[in-house]
């Protein structure tokens, strides 16, 4: 009797939904061939393989990963029956273009769901998630593990994975210290989200095995806090889902995949920045969040921006350097430190494109929309050289880095740089806290 066929696969991702959607899914299905992963938004991914040890018994070779503007000629070379669609912050519009590419080249056009693809985690869960990359989800993360950690809970911060490195060594990462993201190599994409939780003496898991992720976590704490990456669903199943949406970005609510889904998911809505918005642009987000979840509280919460030293600042020369993923597919022109710069009198905010590296050079090319900032990207050693080299090139009297970490530890500079730092305030008396405490008191009464 002939073997059944097994269904070819290509997944299409970004070097984390993607891994995790194959681990939960289709690692140990006996029906289904993972044939390809495909890479976009992030470089360096493309050309490597997902490793046999993660990949499992029915892949002892690993799994190619190949870059996405191929797609046609994959689909055709493997004979590809599926396409799942695996990455995040993407416009409802392009998606629906990748699953033109899809149906044309003879493949289904698949989206895994939450509930397929989310875990168990056995102790309670507070999932952060946004309608877009660089709504606020690490600084709301921190105001939550904050009164955690005064409510005597052991807390797990669990980071969507940024599986930038080599992916065998990266199965299960646990960050306690500044050292441990020296020895892991980490990125500056992985610094601006670890660093800040180390600092205020937060434990954070990622990887790239979230089954065992999750169960080093909850092993070791009382609590998971799900801060979520790019606009993601939680890998992990929530018992508070909480979403942000940005005031200074009304009519994206439902604009993007998945952040439209994540909105329709949450038990409450953020209304990030409301602080630094026109109030017709926040009562338009309210009314979308209102429409699309009318179950969802919505709570209003500010974004107030200080700057280390404002006197460094005031009547000079200024480069500001913002947060990357912000400004890139978070379709950002500028952010805090841009803000910060000009609210304390900045002679002059330099434009970096002109004296981009070659490297910077092409993102500018590739997001035009990007102002007189500099991104603050660095997936890969030579990225980070070209980060250092346009800063000298700028030849800036000061630097004002919004970046949520030490710029300055890691590249360097000639001038001194002034670190812009933003947290989340309540802007509604205290509706945010008062959620909280009714969560925790329900889940641990008396602590």
């Amino acid at each position: 009797m002939q073997p059944a066929l097994r269904t070819r696969v290509v997944i299409l991702g970004a070097a984390g939904r993607d891994f995790h959607n194959f681990n939960v899914v289709y690692r140990d299905a006996p029906d289904c061939e993972v044939v390809a992963f495909t890479a976009a938004q992030i470089p360096g991914i493309a050309g490597r393989r997902y490793p046999a040890a993660l990949a499992g018994a029915l892949y002892p070779q690993g799994i190619p990963i190949v870059d996405e503007t191929g797609l046609e000629a994959l689909l055709r070379d493997a004979r590809a029956a599926q396409v799942v669609f695996a990455y995040s912050d993407v416009s409802h519009a392009e998606v629906m273009h990748l699953a033109s590419r899809a149906l044309a080249g003879g493949a289904d056009f698949v989206l895994l769901g939450p509930q397929r693809t989310m875990l168990h985690a056995g102790v309670p869960v507070i999932a952060i998630s946004a309608v877009r990359t660089g709504c606020g989800k690490s600084q709301t993360a921190r105001w939550i593990a904050r009164r955690l950690r005064a409510r005597r809970w052991r807390l797990a911060v669990v980071r969507h994975p940024m599986a930038y490195g080599d992916l065998e060594a990266a199965a299960v990462q646990r960050f306690a210290c500044m050292a441990d993201l020296v020895a892991a190599r980490c990125t500056i994409e992985e610094r601006e989200e670890f660093e800040p939780h180390l600092a205020a003496g937060n434990v954070v898991y990622a990887g790239v095995d979230y089954a065992r992720v999750v169960a080093q976590a909850a092993a070791e704490s009382d609590l998971i806090l799900w801060d979520g990456g790019n606009n993601d669903f939680p890998f992990v199943r929530p018992d508070l889902h909480l979403v942000l949406a940005d005031a200074l970005r009304p009519g994206h609510e439902t604009a993007y995949h998945p952040g439209e889904t994540v909105l329709r998911m949450a038990d409450a809505v953020l209304i990030a920045k409301s602080d630094a918005a026109p109030p017709r642009d926040v009562e338009r987000v309210a009314e979308a969040v209102r429409t699309a979840n009318p179950r969802a509280r919505i709570i209003r919460v500010a974004s107030p921006v200080t700057l280390d030293d404002p006197a460094a600042v005031r009547g000079r020369r200024v480069l500001v350097i913002e947060d990357g993923p912000t400004l890139t597919h978070g379709g950002m022109p500028h952010g805090a430190g841009y803000v910060a710069a000009v609210q304390h009198g900045a002679r002059e905010i330099i434009d970096p494109r002109p004296h981009a590296t070659p490297g910077i050079a092409s993102v500018y090319a590739r997001h035009p929309h990007i102002g007189r900032v500099l991104p603050a990207l660095g997936y890969s050693s030579g990225q980070i050289d070209e980060l250092r080299a346009t800063i000298e090139r700028c030849n800036a009297e000061v630097v004002v880095s919004a970046a949520p970490f030490d710029l300055a530890s890691l590249v360097g500079a000639a001038a001194p740089i002034v670190r812009a730092r933003y947290e989340l305030a309540e802007a509604e008396g205290a509706a945010l806290a008062e959620l909280l405490e009714a969560f925790l008191d329900a889940r641990m009464p008396g602590r």
